[in-house]
């Protein structure tokens, strides 16, 4: 059972990774599953704390994906409608387009949010590109957020690889 386990948590680690990029797998969560199923085998000492501390990174930066690309449009001068255009192109679009929608969406969501604020097209691509930016840089939190996971799933692997190496042979 805990090789099942430990190999299981490894591609849950792998699987986060690419997650990042896809919307439909919620990255960091999926890497901290993986982290989990190594505290929960027979051979590691299950560490309550590190297990609940990730566990409350990797859900703040699943909220923090959909917050971020609303604060790009804020920052780069959207109003409250480009704000909901975002958040609205992000879930039609999910919705329609699938994981590409995740791109497509909040761009397309905050220029039409601008527009319809009596923006011109000018200046609704400047908010429309900060939700772009926004997106970007969730995934690339949530890439970063993933990758370490799977560091700390190897250095908790590596702290007990001759117990595991036991059950291999």
């Amino acid at each position: 059972m805990d090789l099942f386990l430990l190999i299981i948590g490894f591609l849950l680690c792998l699987i986060g990774i690419v997650g990042s990029f896809i919307p439909i797998i919620p990255g960091p969560v999926t890497a901290w599953l993986g982290i989990l199923l190594l505290n929960l085998t027979s051979v590691v000492e299950f560490n309550l704390n590190f297990v609940l501390i990730t566990l409350t990174v990797a859900i703040s930066v699943g909220i923090l994906d959909y917050i971020i690309p609303i604060l790009g449009v804020k920052k780069l001068g959207g109003t409250r409608s480009g704000q909901i255009g975002t958040t609205v192109g992000l879930i039609v679009a999910l919705i329609i387009l699938g994981p590409i929608g995740i791109i497509i969406g909040p761009f397309l969501g905050a220029l039409l949010g601008e527009m319809s604020a009596k923006k011109s097209f000018q200046d609704s691509i400047k908010p429309a590109f900060g939700s772009f930016v926004g997106v970007i840089a969730g995934s690339v939190i949530k890439f970063l957020i993933s990758l370490s996971f799977l560091f700390f799933y190897f250095d908790i692997f590596w702290g007990y690889r001759e117990s595991f190496f036991k059950i291999i042979s």
